[in-house]
């Protein structure tokens, strides 16, 4: 059965990887949702955090597909109840439906917005969230014409309170100095 799964992926900082790591997606005919690649917890590692609607199955083999890329240290899967995670969302309206009643402010404050921003011609608005969420401000919001919007790709954590990743390096770390 298809499900939302978060594909978290670690590896050194290379160039043309993300190339190598999209490709195992299209090859296997699966559609990236959200895509977030930042620096992690340990310095010099990346994290990829991709979200995908497949079978476990599906997610279980392209976990195995990513870590073969040489650069690729380790890869998991999760469903969205294993882990914590947010998106964020930036909204610019115009300042003059803004100044001209107060719909706007109390939908910032329905949904726990923030004004980031005010001129003249427009006003940007900032929702952290889930993906429903913030497309629930947009649709509440685009009652006065939303001018731009944009959603960020998922961030995510694991409930976990040990990082799979830290034990994967502390093992390796141990091997790798029991080779020396």
């Amino acid at each position: 059965m298809k499900q939302e799964y978060i594909i978290t992926a670690y590896s050194e900082n290379h160039i043309g990887l993300l190339n190598r790591i999209t490709i195992v997606f299209t090859r296997r005919k699966v559609n990236i949702e959200s895509l977030t690649v930042s620096e992690s917890a340990h310095k010099g590692i990346s994290k990829f955090t991709i979200v995908v609607e497949t079978t476990e199955e599906q997610a279980r083999k392209i976990v195995q597909q990513i870590e073969k890329q040489v650069e690729v240290l380790k890869a998991f899967y999760h469903t969205n109840d294993e882990m914590i995670y947010q998106e964020i969302a930036l909204y610019k309206v115009s300042t003059d439906d803004l100044t001209e009643s107060n719909k706007i402010e109390m939908l910032v404050r329905k949904h726990n917005a923030r004004i980031l921003e005010i001129t003249k011609e427009y006003t940007v608005i900032e929702k952290t969230g889930h993906k429903e969420e913030t497309q629930e401000f947009f649709n509440d919001l685009n009652e006065f014409k939303v001018m731009q919007f944009i959603r960020s790709g998922r961030i995510a954590l694991t409930r976990s309170p040990i990082e799979r990743l830290s034990e994967f390096l502390k093992e390796r770390d141990e091997i790798l100095s029991k080779a020396d």
